[in-house]
């Protein structure tokens, strides 16, 4: 690559919530949201600001329609609602001032008997913050756990599922235990109910490190920090890593510059 020419475009994206609407109802806002998405994996955590618990925590694959790149559906591999079998597709488009709309429908979780409605959220982009890297270059990367399967065909088990999530200098971990049914003949499963999700949010400052935001669930302490990771982070998609005990499949990993 000449010095003239300009780097490839990014992958990762790091996002917040400015607005949901359940149409007719006028727009609100009343959680702390940051979606962070590299290649086509994401971790997405919402903290309802007024009680400061968990509102929704989901990570999984983000996958762009083929046909129509505006509709993206986000598979739920954890899910703090339990919402592993809903199918959560959105539309997009852009606003005037940037951000983006989002349309679709879902199960209002606020209501008796989760009835799914039409929804309305605005998204906006926001910019890296600096990590340990120093400014304007950084390291971006989803793992998630490997499957430990110590139950039989047809029989049901435990199964506890990770995500951990980075982009340069904004990190979050989402952790699961769910009961899970293997389907006979192979080594798949299907997720009959999960547990409390566990999330750990934490951020880069330059004068005191990596700094924990939130810190929530009576197991967090199984999540590891940041200051746990292996230096350096210089990992390839599909890689197995080891991280204070537990393997990780790297599933996505892009090292970027400003």
């Amino acid at each position: 690559m000449s010095p003239t020419t300009p780097p490839p475009p990014s992958q990762s994206r790091l996002s917040t919530r400015i607005s949901l609407r359940w149409p007719p109802a006028p727009a609100f806002e009343n959680t702390d949201t940051i979606v962070m998405s590299v290649a086509g994996w994401y971790v997405d955590l919402r903290i309802d600001r007024a009680t400061i618990t968990i509102d929704w925590a989901i990570a999984g694959q983000r996958v762009v329609d083929p046909k129509d790149s505006t509709r993206v559906q986000f598979t739920h591999e954890v899910d703090s609602r339990n919402s592993f079998d809903d199918v959560d597709c959105g539309t997009f488009s852009t606003l005037p001032n940037g951000d983006d709309l989002e349309k679709g429908s879902m199960p209002r979780a606020d209501l008796p008997g989760r009835p799914v409605c039409e929804y309305e959220e605005v998204w906006r982009e926001l910019e890296f913050r600096a990590g340990p890297e120093g400014a304007g270059k950084g390291v971006s990367w989803v793992l998630e756990s490997k499957d430990i399967l110590d139950f039989k065909d047809g029989e049901k088990g435990e199964v506890t599922r990770t995500f951990l999530g980075r982009v340069w200098g904004t990190y979050l971990a989402l952790r699961q235990v769910q009961r899970q049914v293997r389907s006979p003949g192979s080594n798949a499963t299907v997720v009959k109910d999960g547990g409390e999700v566990s999330a750990l949010r934490e951020e880069w400052d330059s004068s005191r490190g990596w700094c924990t935001r939130y810190n929530l669930s009576t197991e967090v302490d199984k999540l590891p920090s940041m200051k746990d990771m292996p230096e350096p982070q210089a990992w390839t998609t599909g890689q197995t890593v080891t991280i204070a005990g537990v393997e990780y499949t790297v599933r996505a990993f892009e090292e970027t510059t400003a």
